[in-house]
C-alpha cells in the first residue's frame, strides 16, 4: 500500500510560483523560504516537488472540508454572522511546537499523523458552499501558501458563485506569491506569532518575512486581520506585545488584532494555558498603543466586552459575540456605527446573488477536520 506521501507526490499539476535555474533545480516562490529545490526533492514545506526541472504544486484533493462561522477563522470584520467553508490540505512550511492542526500541518514530518484524503474538484467545493448557505470559501488548517495554485483554482469559481475569498496564513509570503493571489483573495488573515527573530527560528521560519509580508497584504488592499496566540513564556512579555501592536498601529490603527488563549497541545506541554488576566492585559497594550479593534478570543463569556467590536467614534457596541456566535449585529448596510454614522473598517457586504445566512450547523463533506 501506498503512503501517504507517495500518494500525494501523484495529486499535482505543474505550479506557478516558481523559477528554473541551473543544473536542473527550481526556485520556489510560495513562502519566504524561496527553496532551491534540485532535481528529485521537495521543499521545505514537502508538498512543492522538482521533477526533471519543473515545480510541481499539490492540485486536486482536500483533508478537511468544513462549514462554520466565519468568526471562528477568525474574522470579526467581515460578513459577520455569516458561515464560511474551510478546507484544508496537508503540509506546512513551519513546525510549530504549539500547533492545534499538526495532524494536517505535520502530517509529512510526524509519524504519528495517518491523516489521509479526499480527492475533489473545485466545482464541488463551491458547490458544497453553496449548499451549506455559506458566503465564503476560505483556505486555512494547514498552510494555504503552499497550495496557492489550488486554492486559486477553487477561487476563480468561487467568485464566479459570488463567494468571498479568504486564506487563513502564517504570513510568510513573497512578493511574488502575494500578486498571485491579489486577483482571487479578499481576506487574509495572518498569524504574527512572536516579534522575535529567535523564536521564529524555533517555530522554523524568519521574523523578517512575516513582518514585510503583513506591511504588503495592507498596502496591496486585502482585508488584513492579525491574530497573537498569547503563549506563557513564549511571546507573552508587555515588551513583546507592545512591539507587536506598535508595528500594527504604524501600518495602520485600523487592523483587527485578536489575542488569543493558548492551550497546551501537540508538543508544547507542561507550561500552563493562558488565563483571562494575561489577554485583558494584552488587550490594553493594544489599544495604549493606538489600534481601534483589539480582541481577546479562546475563552468564549469569560472576556467580557472584548468579544465585541465597538465604534471608535462614540464607544458604542455595533457587533456583539459569545465565542463564535454573534449575538447582535447594529451595523449599517454601509458599514457604519448607528449612533454616531462613524464608519467601521471591514468587509460588511456580498454581493446580490450571495445565498442567505443560515445558522451555524456543521457541514462535512467529504470529510471534516
Amino acid at each position: 500500500m501506498k503512503t501517504v506521501a507517495e500518494q500525494l507526490s501523484e495529486q499535482v499539476r505543474e505550479g506557478e510560483l516558481y523559477e528554473k535555474l541551473d543544473s536542473n533545480r527550481v526556485r520556489c516562490y510560495a513562502c519566504g523560504h524561496c527553496c532551491p529545490i534540485p532535481a528529485g526533492f521537495a521543499g521545505v514545506c514537502k508538498v512543492r516537488y522538482n521533477r526533471g526541472g519543473k515545480l510541481y504544486a499539490p492540485y486536486g484533493y482536500v483533508s478537511a472540508l468544513h462549514a462554520d462561522p466565519i468568526e471562528k477563522k477568525p474574522f470579526f470584520h467581515a460578513l459577520p454572522g455569516t458561515r464560511a467553508l474551510s478546507f484544508g490540505m496537508l503540509g506546512c512550511d513551519l513546525h510549530c511546537g504549539y500547533c492545534q492542526n499538526w495532524v494536517t500541518s505535520q502530517a509529512l514530518r510526524d509519524f504519528r499523523s495517518s491523516l489521509d484524503f479526499t480527492r475533489i474538484a473545485p466545482r464541488e467545493i463551491v458547490e458544497a458552499a453553496l449548499a451549506a448557505g455559506a458566503h465564503s470559501v476560505v483556505s486555512t488548517y494547514n498552510e494555504p501558501l503552499i497550495t496557492s495554485e489550488w486554492a486559486v483554482a477553487i477561487f476563480r469559481e468561487a467568485r464566479a458563485a459570488g463567494l468571498v475569498t479568504g486564506f487563513v496564513s502564517n504570513g510568510n509570503a513573497t512578493p511574488q506569491v502575494l500578486e498571485y493571489l491579489r486577483p482571487w483573495v479578499d481576506l487574509y488573515k495572518v498569524d504574527l506569532k512572536s516579534f522575535d527573530d529567535r523564536r521564529y527560528h524555533q517555530l522554523g521560519g524568519r521574523l523578517g518575512p512575516i513582518l514585510d509580508s503583513i506591511r504588503r497584504i495592507h498596502q496591496m488592499g486585502f482585508w488584513l486581520e492579525i491574530v497573537t496566540l498569547v503563549v506563557p513564556g513564549f511571546n507573552d512579555s508587555a515588551a513583546e506585545l507592545t512591539a507587536i501592536a506598535e508595528f500594527l498601529a504604524a501600518i495602520s490603527p485600523d487592523i483587527p488584532w485578536h489575542v488569543t488563549a493558548f492551550h497546551e497541545d501537540y508538543k508544547m506541554l507542561g507550561q500552563g494555558n493562558t488565563g483571562v488576566a494575561a489577554l485583558q492585559r494584552a488587550a490594553e497594550i493594544g489599544r495604549a498603543a493606538g489600534l481601534r479593534y483589539v480582541y481577546a478570543g479562546n475563552l468564549p463569556g469569560q472576556l467580557g466586552k472584548l468579544e465585541d467590536t465597538h465604534c471608535p467614534g462614540c464607544g458604542a457596541a455595533v457587533v456583539e459575540r459569545r465565542g463564535f456566535r454573534v449575538l447582535r449585529n447594529r451595523l449599517t448596510e454601509e458599514g457604519r456605527c448607528p449612533d454616531c454614522a462613524t464608519p467601521i473598517a471591514g468587509v460588511w457586504r456580498t454581493s446580490s446573488h450571495h445565498p442567505p445566512a443560515t445558522d451555524h450547523g456543521e457541514l462535512c463533506s467529504p470529510r471534516c477536520g
